[in-house]
C-alpha cells in the first residue's frame, strides 16, 4: 500500500492499559476466566456501520506512542514452504460491539513466519505478519501500518489467533476453543474481544 504509516508501540503494557476500555456492561456477566469458550455458529452479512465502528475501535489503540520503522519484507505465498488455509471469520472488537464478518486467509511458514489477512469485500480489513523477531499489522482501509520488534503485543487478537492455529497456548486473558467440525473461537476474557470462524484444511503452496 502506498503512503502507509509505520509505527512501533512503546511501552506495550502501559499503552494498551490506557487505550483499552475495561468497563463491563451491567446487564451482562463477565466471562468465566476458567471456562473454555464454546463454539458458536458463524454469522455473516454485517453492514457498513458495523465495519466503521470496528475500524474505529481498532484504530483507537494506535493513536500515540509510535515512531517510524522499516516495514517487513513483502511475503510471497507462492514460494515453497507455506501452509495456506482459507475460510471465514467474525470479529467483535469488544463486548457488545458490532460484529464484522469476512474472508480469512492464514499462512504458516518455517522460522515462525506467519501471515494473516481478514478481508471485508472489496478491501483487506486487517493484514498481519510475523517474522522470527518482529511483527507488523496493517489496516489498509485507513492507510495505516504498525510494527515492532520481539513478540507482538498480547492484546492484539489476530496475533493470538496465529499462535493458537499453530497449536500454541494463547497469552494471558485469552481463551481458545475448537470443535471437531473445524470451527474455533478465540475470546479475551477481559475486553470481550472475540474472533470466531473456520478454516479449510491446510494446503502447501506450489513451487
Amino acid at each position: 500500500m502506498v503512503g502507509l504509516v509505520q509505527c512501533r508501540l512503546r511501552p506495550f503494557d502501559n499503552f494498551f492499559e490506557k487505550c483499552s476500555n475495561p468497563r463491563r456492561v451491567t446487564n451482562q456477566p463477565a466471562p468465566d476466566a476458567n471456562e473454555v469458550p464454546s463454539i458458536a455458529s458463524t454469522r455473516f452479512g454485517v453492514g457498513r456501520p458495523a465495519v466503521q465502528a470496528a475500524l474505529l475501535a481498532a484504530l483507537l489503540l494506535w493513536t500515540t506512542g509510535c515512531r517510524t520503522m522499516a516495514p517487513l519484507p513483502p511475503i510471497d505465498l507462492s514460494q515453497p514452504g507455506w501452509q495456506i488455509r482459507q475460510g471465514q471469520a467474525v470479529w467483535q472488537t469488544k463486548r457488545n460491539a458490532p460484529e464484522v464478518a469476512g474472508e480469512l486467509l492464514v499462512a504458516s511458514g518455517s522460522g515462525r513466519k506467519d501471515f494473516l489477512q481478514f478481508t471485508k469485500t472489496p478491501l483487506p480489513f486487517v493484514v498481519a505478519q510475523t517474522a522470527a523477531d518482529s511483527w507488523q499489522v496493517e489496516f489498509p482501509a485507513e492507510n495505516r501500518r504498525y510494527s515492532g520488534r520481539g513478540e507482538p503485543p498480547s492484546r492484539l487478537g489476530w496475533f493470538q489467533l496465529m499462535r493458537c492455529l499453530r497449536g500454541e497456548v494463547p497469552a494471558r486473558d485469552w481463551k481458545f476453543g475448537s470443535s471437531a467440525d473445524g470451527r474455533w473461537r478465540l475470546a479475551n476474557t477481559v475486553s470481550g474481544e472475540l474472533i470466531e470462524g473456520f478454516l479449510a484444511s491446510g494446503s502447501p503452496a506450489q513451487p
